[in-house]
C-alpha cells in the first residue's frame, strides 16, 4: 500500500528520558529529552532507516510537544528535527522556551 502511513504508537519511557514510536509492535524511532524543573530539552530524534519517510518523526515530535503542553511546561528544541517541527506548528509556541537576556551594554 504505497502512500499510506503505518499506525504509530508513541510511548513515554521516563526511566530512559525518551519517547518511543512503535509500528506493528516494533521500535521504529525515538526522541530523547533532558528534564529540568518545568522544562524539557529535546536533544535527539532518531527514526530507524526502514521507517524513514513514513511520518514516524512527525508523530514523535507531535507527541513530545503535546506532552509538554499537557504538563504546562516549556520545551527547548535542541534537536534540529524538533526545532523544525515546532517552527512549522505555531500552536506550540506558547510552550517554547525563549531565553531573555538581561545583559545591557
Amino acid at each position: 500500500m504505497e502512500g499510506t502511513k503505518p499506525a504509530v504508537t508513541v510511548t513515554r519511557v521516563d526511566d530512559k528520558n525518551r519517547l518511543e514510536a512503535y509500528v506493528d509492535g516494533r521500535l521504529a524511532g525515538l526522541v530523547e529529552y533532558i528534564p529540568a524543573k518545568g522544562l524539557l530539552a529535546f536533544v535527539h530524534t532518531e527514526v530507524l532507516p526502514e521507517h524513514e519517510g513514513q511520518g514516524i518523526g512527525s508523530a514523535l515530535a507531535k507527541a513530545s510537544l503535546e506532552m509538554v503542553k499537557k504538563a504546562d511546561a516549556r520545551f527547548l528544541p535542541v534537536c534540529p528535527f524538533i526545532t523544525g517541527y515546532a517552527d512549522r506548528h505555531p500552536e506550540f509556541e506558547p510552550w517554547r522556551y525563549r531565553p531573555v537576556s538581561r545583559v545591557a551594554d
